[in-house]
Order: structure tokens, then sequence, then C-alpha cells
């Protein structure tokens, strides 16, 4: 597995993405490629404690291995990392990871799932909770929608494709407010190879209330913006927690999947918060 102790340079642009790769069949840990968190947190002026809790919800629809006679097996994998810890893992490395398995032959489940546990909690430096639903259990897997005001049903004249933290707005002057606002026009694009990652953005919060045609445009203005999902979500936290300065705020996006992979990040300072389901969504 590459470097992942303090001194780790991995970055993005050296990591697996926009490049050619070999489809390896046969368990190989060392294609998780970690990114530090840290420098991307540095530019939206997090350092120290976080501002912030929260955990990426990550789902792999295309999880296969080999059971001890060469039967092959499937799952749907979820998993759950914590926000604080050090690194992310590129997504394209993780596909790359979990595909290593195709040809691997394994006792049981349960000894995939302490595999994957093992090695995913070293590549992000902090404990990942792995869950394997397997096919009978299919029919269990909930879908739903978020739930909240929508914004997109304001009709608003958009001329900014770049998040400008100058258009969000909260009325100071007035009753604290407690809402949930909704948008499904989250678009931005891949820090490395430009290609466009779409998404639901869910923003629950207590404070000044918000200007929501301003809300919606900052959103929008997301569309040519080029930064992974996990660091989208913790610039709209930031953005809205100094802007508007609500007393509770919590940011969670479900991003539609890619290579078989949704990734869903979840940012909150509710002290009794509590981590969002993960009920699919109609377009993932």
């Amino acid at each position: 597995m590459p470097d992942v102790g303090p001194g780790a340079e991995n970055s993005a642009a050296s990591s697996p993405l926009g490049k050619p790769a070999t489809y390896v069949s046969e368990y190989d840990p060392s294609l998780l490629f970690p990114i530090a968190r840290a420098e991307k947190r540095a530019e939206l002026g997090i350092t120290g404690t976080l501002p912030f809790f929260g955990m990426d919800i990550w789902n792999a629809y295309e999880v296969s291995w080999l059971n001890s006679r060469g039967k092959p097996q499937v799952a749907i994998a979820t998993f759950s990392i914590p926000a604080d810890s050090p690194n992310i893992i590129e997504s394209k490395s993780f596909k790359l990871y979990l595909n290593s398995f195709n040809q691997t032959r394994l006792s049981s489940p349960e000894a995939l799932a302490e595999r994957l546990h093992t090695d995913l909690s070293a590549g992000f430096g902090a404990t990942v909770h792995v869950n394997l639903t397997l096919p009978d259990a299919f029919s269990q897997l909930q879908m739903g929608e978020l739930s909240g005001l929508p914004l997109d049903r304001l009709d608003i004249d958009v001329d900014e494709f770049q998040p400008n933290p100058g258009l969000l707005q909260a009325r100071q002057d007035e009753a604290v407010v407690e809402e949930t606002l909704v948008s499904h026009l989250l678009k931005s694009n891949c820090l490395v190879t430009g290609q466009p990652d779409w998404g639901s953005v869910q923003i629950r919060y207590v404070g000044a209330q918000i200007d929501q045609e301003g809300l919606l445009r900052y959103l929008i203005g997301f569309r040519q913006h080029n930064e992974f999902h996990e660091q989208c979500v913790e610039r709209i936290f930031m953005d809205i927690l100094r802007q508007c300065r609500p007393q509770k705020l919590s940011v969670y996006a479900r991003y539609t999947r890619r290579g078989g992979l949704d990734i869903n990040p979840w940012r909150s300072n509710f002290t009794t918060g509590h981590p969002p389901g993960n009920a699919r969504l109609a377009r993932q």
C-alpha cells in the first residue's frame, strides 16, 4: 500500500485517475491510493480541531469474490468512514482494489469483510465500518429521497458557475428558524479528470433564515468547480457556516455512482446529531 503516514506525498495528480489501468483480479491491497485531507482543508481555513463531525458513506454495487470451491459470490458493500480520518481513498484506486477480489478465494463473506476492514482502515487511517448485504437480503435495501423544502422550485436567473460564498445571506435581524432545504441541482467535476459528478444535497440548520434564492445560486455555482465529493461538501458547510452563522448546521450530499461506487459525505456540528440514513436515491 502507498505510504499513508504523516509524510505521505500522494496527490490527486499522481493518483490512478485519468491514467490507463490494468485490472488485477487477484487480491492486492497495494492498489489503494490514500490522499491526505489536510491540504484541501487548509485551503478552506480548517486547521486544528475540526468544526464538524460526520462520515463518508460509500456504497459498492460490484463486489465479487470466489468461495473456497471457486464459485463466484456477490454482495453490495457499505463502508462508513469517519470525517476525522486523516485520508480519503481515491475512488478509482478503491474500484481497482475491489476488483482484485474477483478471482480471490475466501472461506466466507465474514473473511472478506474482515480483510476489507483491515485494508481500508489502514488506508483511511481510521476505523472503517464494513457491512456486506448478500443476495438473499437485497430486497430489504430501501430507496428513498432526501426530505426537505425543495430549493429547485425557485424560478431564478443564474450567471455564475463557480461557487461564490457572497451569494449566501441570512436575515440576522429576524427570528431564528429551523429549516431543512434540498436541491438536486448539485453538479461538480472530478478534481483530476474533469468528468461530471452529479448529486443531491440536503442542508439542515437552526439560525437566522437563509436567503433561499442566494443559496440555490450558490449550489448551482459548483457546476464548473473541480473538487472531490468530500471536499465539495466541506466547502459548502464552511461557506454557509461563515456567511450565515447558523447555530446548528448539517450538510449531506448523495452523489450518483461511478464505476459501481457512490460516495455520500455528511458533515454536522449538531452536538446531538445522528448519522443520516443510507437509502438509495432514484438517481443512484
